[in-house]
Parts: C-alpha cells; structure tokens; sequence
C-alpha cells in the first residue's frame, strides 16, 4: 500500500454515531490502481460450496484472498465490501469474519438479504480494493 492512505470518516453531526465496527465512509488517498472483485462465494477449487456458513465463510476469504494476490494486492488493500446473505440470520457470523479477515481494521460494508442463484450458495461478497 505504498504511497496510499485511508482516511475514515465518521462524522458526529447530522449523522447517527458509528459505532462498533461499522465506518460511515473511507478516503483513499494516493492510490494509483483500483481492483474491483465480482461476487465471490464460498467454493471450493472444484466450484463445490462449503456445507455450512462457517466453511463458506472460510472458503470466500481464501478465494479473496487468492484475487487478490494475482493483483499484487492482500487483505490489507480492501476498501469496502457488500455481502450478499442467503439469510438474515447469517450476519453477525459474516460480520464476525470480516472483522477476523481485515485483523479489525474497520472499512465501509453492506448487507443485503438475497435469493442466491444457486440454493446451496450462503454467502457471495463483493470486494473493492484499493493500492
């Protein structure tokens, strides 16, 4: 990330507070390349979905992770993420991952209740990245 800055902003009036690990915005600065990553799920090598939302959870960060890499880029350059949930009662796990992925750097996020094209996808995130 030479050479780049993130600036969060999280302003206090006119606003609701941000609290936890949510962030109301984040400023890249000095970033000459920009990755944007399709939606991911949580498939193995094979294109097989992991059986329960932990394992998909663990197989979309290591396929993040690997998309990232063939850009030259690590986790450290995502700069904002939408997570696509096959149900409500996914998000705190997905929450709890990301912060586990991003070592608890906080980055603006989006959770959104889907209909996944495949039932027996979970999860499916979208990633930009930023370096």
């Amino acid at each position: 990330m030479s050479g780049m800055e993130l600036v969060t902003h999280n302003p206090v009036d006119g606003v609701y507070p941000a609290t936890g690990d949510y962030v109301h915005a984040v400023e890249v600065r000095g970033a000459p390349r920009m990755l944007f990553i399709s939606g991911t799920m949580g498939l193995d090598p094979a294109g097989r979905p992991g059986a329960t939302l932990t394992e998909q959870l663990e197989l979309v960060w290591d396929n993040i992770r690997a998309i990232l890499a063939s850009a030259g880029m690590t986790v450290d350059n995502i700069v904002r993420q939408t997570s696509y949930l096959r149900d409500v009662a996914y998000a705190e796990e997905n929450a709890a991952a990301r912060v586990a992925a991003l070592g608890g750097r906080a980055i603006p996020t989006t959770a959104i209740v889907v209909q996944t094209l495949e039932k027996d996808w979970l999860i499916e995130l979208e990633i930009v990245a930023a370096g």
